[in-house]
């Protein structure tokens, strides 16, 4: 054995550490993610309007109308062409209600909240739901406290499908850190 193998040094493996996401990313994970949720929160709805054969919620658009009247600024347009923006507001709020809950839920994580993955999904399911809730109930377009337990499966059924699929796809974005 020559001397310069005698002297080389076997390199040590090099150790990785996990790292956490950071803020920026964890939130822009979470949106997504968010996202994801807020599909599988309408994919149920329209599941439930389908078996049941309800008609589709209008508090979406009287949350629109309430928070156009309080902000002073109106709708533009007149008959269905007013009406069809207001429905595409609504649809835009959700999305964006959506995300942001999902964000916040990213940003927990990177925090370090992480609870397990059925009581995340119900706390994620359960925060979006106060936040929508909450303010159409501020606006008065709804009262929950006058809900029927139909009425109350059809909002808590879509918010657990809404914390599910956003807990998972998170879940799925810890592993690309």
């Amino acid at each position: 054995m020559s001397l310069s193998d005698r002297l080389s040094v076997t390199p040590l493996p090099s150790i990785r550490r996990k790292r956490r996401a950071g803020p920026t990313r964890a939130i822009l994970f979470g949106a997504l993610a968010g996202a994801a949720g807020t599909t599988a929160l309408d994919a149920v709805t329209y599941l439930d309007m389908t078996v049941r054969g309800r008609a589709a919620s209008q508090t979406p658009q009287g949350t629109v109308e309430a928070v156009s009247e309080k902000i002073q600024l109106p709708i533009p347009g007149e008959g269905k062409a007013r009406e069809n923006r207001i429905a595409g507001l609504g649809g835009v709020a959700a999305i964006v209600t959506g995300a942001a809950v999902g964000a916040l839920a990213g940003l927990s994580r990177s925090l370090g909240w992480k609870p397990g993955p059925v009581v995340e999904s119900l706390a994620v399911g359960g925060v979006a739901m106060l936040v929508a809730n909450a303010g159409m109930a501020a606006l008065a377009v709804t009262d929950p406290r006058t809900w029927t337990a139909a009425d109350w499966a059809s909002d808590v059924l879509p918010h657990v499908a809404y914390g599910a699929v956003t807990v998972a796809t998170l879940e799925h974005f810890r592993g690309l850190d």
